[in-house]
Parts: C-alpha cells; sequence; structure tokens
C-alpha cells in the first residue's frame, strides 16, 4: 500500500478540515481545547505533518459541528473533480 501521508487524498482531508473549522468560527486552540489537545495538535494535522485517526476524525467532525460522512463526502467529491481535470 503506498504511503498517504501528503497524498491527493490526504491533501484534500487536510483542506476540508480546515475549511470545516473556518466555517464554524473556530481557531486551531479553540477546537483543539474542545479535543483536550495542544494547539499545534490541530496546526500539525492542517498542514500534513500528522496524519488523523478514525476516532481523531471523528471527534474533530463533531467538535466542529459536521458529520463525519458529510465531511468524507467533500474530500471524495474534491478528489472525484481532481481526477476529471
Amino acid at each position: 500500500m503506498p504511503k498517504t501521508l501528503r497524498s491527493p487524498e490526504h491533501i484534500a482531508l487536510m483542506g476540508v478540515l480546515r475549511e470545516a473549522r473556518l466555517t464554524a468560527g473556530m481557531t486551531q486552540a479553540e477546537l483543539a481545547g474542545l479535543l483536550g489537545r495542544p494547539q499545534s495538535y490541530v496546526a500539525k494535522i492542517e498542514t500534513g505533518e500528522r496524519r488523523v485517526e478514525v476516532v481523531e476524525f471523528i471527534l474533530m467532525a463533531r467538535a466542529v459541528g459536521r458529520k463525519p460522512g458529510e465531511i468524507l463526502r467533500e474530500v471524495e467529491a474534491r478528489n472525484a473533480s481532481k481526477n476529471e481535470t
């Protein structure tokens, strides 16, 4: 299996998670506080330095007021549109 860190799918996930946080009107520090983590945790996820585990992803999605499935559909849509070009 190829590495996933900084793959097109990973980059799409990072972007969608960041946009979801911003749409929720949250800073990295605010999201991190809800997750019981330091701000650098969110920053590393958003910049691709750190992978997101499934349970972490679910908690992040819920913390920004989104359903995990909605976020995954956005990632898939973003990947599909890139593959069409």
